[in-house]
């Protein structure tokens, strides 16, 4: 692919990506509902690097950990992912590539590679825009005086104190 510059577009149904399926379970809903359109375009870059550039937009359907409403978190995604295939060829991709680690047989999964872009993009709080904090102020003066109100509790060795000075 890309030896041949091939380059892929589509739309992906959410339902479609079983990884990502997982961490988008809202209220009950066993399928998110949604796609997402991806392009994908394979080639290599003035150095000779190969490579694949990801485009995605979506709507990922999610659960706001503040309010507990369900969310549509709008994604785009815009990543070069430098095709390697062993580790020690990392250190020399340029700084705005992602590592991606190729099999033997040089096969990639194209679905896979957006799997996980889509999954990077999930914050790990996901935060409904425009819901504000829930501010609580707890009573610590209240407990600080109860602490100091209370009776000492008596010292467990004091009885062996007691017994070291005889």
């Amino acid at each position: 692919m890309v030896s041949a510059r091939r380059g892929f577009e589509g739309v992906q149904p959410l339902s479609g990506l079983p990884r990502l399926r997982a961490a988008l379970m809202v209220a009950g809903v066993d399928t998110p509902v949604g796609e997402c359109r991806y392009a994908l375009q394979f080639d290599r870059d003035a150095l000779g690097l190969a490579y694949v550039e990801i485009r995605a937009e979506a709507e990922l359907p999610l659960i706001c950990q503040r309010s507990l409403d369900p969310f549509e978190l709008p994604v785009r995604i815009e990543q070069r992912l430098g095709l390697i295939k062993r580790e020690e060829q990392e250190a020399a991709l340029p700084e705005d590539y992602e590592p991606v680690l190729v099999a033997d047989d040089g096969y990639i999964d194209p679905r896979a590679l957006l799997e996980d872009e889509l999954i990077l993009a999930i914050p790990v709080v996901p935060v409904k825009p425009g819901t504000a904090p829930i501010e609580q102020v707890w009573p610590i003066g209240n407990v600080e005086k109860e602490i100091e109100e209370s009776e000492p509790t008596p010292n467990p060795f004091a009885a062996l104190a007691a017994l070291k000075k005889h």
